[in-house]
């Protein structure tokens, strides 16, 4: 029996990982984590300012995040981090060998469409450039796949679990 995996839905802001992390969750029958929760109160004063953050601002974030994906080693579970370069992704494995990155990834314009129109998000369109400038997409040598988030929540998720399951196996029933 394949032991269950911690994955990290990952990307710039506005491709859905807050939508498409807990229906992944729900899919593989483990707990989800919003790794905006994880971020201390000055990240989110910055970000809400219209601020991007620094490495040194993101370190004790990730390793927050990495703390939680270690304690869910074993067991599964699905967490959101945007994780845009690969020394952010390093650092989280070094936290919890063996995640898997499900990055999802689309056109800027449907992206900042997105954000434009969700409610109630400390993240400004503003900071949209800057994310896009940081981003490094998953290496060849890195655990994990790329997902097109055009469409909806559900043709998201599904293209999501099937690929999961082409680099994994699929799951015991």
């Amino acid at each position: 029996m394949r032991t269950p995996q911690v994955v990290v839905v990952m990307g710039v802001a506005g491709t859905g990982k807050t939508t498409i992390g807990p229906r992944l969750a729900a899919a593989l029958g483990v707990p989800y984590a919003e790794g905006d929760d994880f971020h201390p109160p000055a990240n989110i004063a910055k970000m809400t300012a219209g601020t991007p953050l620094t490495d040194d601002d993101r370190w004790p974030w990730l390793d927050a995040i990495g703390s939680w994906a270690r304690g869910r080693a074993g067991r599964g579970g699905v967490v959101s981090s945007s994780a845009l370069k690969r020394s952010y992704r390093d650092r989280l494995r070094a936290a919890a060998p063996g995640l898997v990155f499900v990055h999802l990834a689309g056109d800027r314009r449907l992206i900042e469409d997105r954000m434009a129109h969700r409610e109630g998000h400390f993240m400004p369109t503003a900071l949209l450039d800057s994310q896009f400038a940081a981003l490094q997409p998953l290496e060849a040598d890195e655990a994990g796949v790329t997902v097109d988030v055009s469409g909806g929540p559900e043709q998201i998720t599904e293209r999501a679990l099937r690929a999961l399951d082409d680099l994994t196996g699929p799951a015991p029933v």
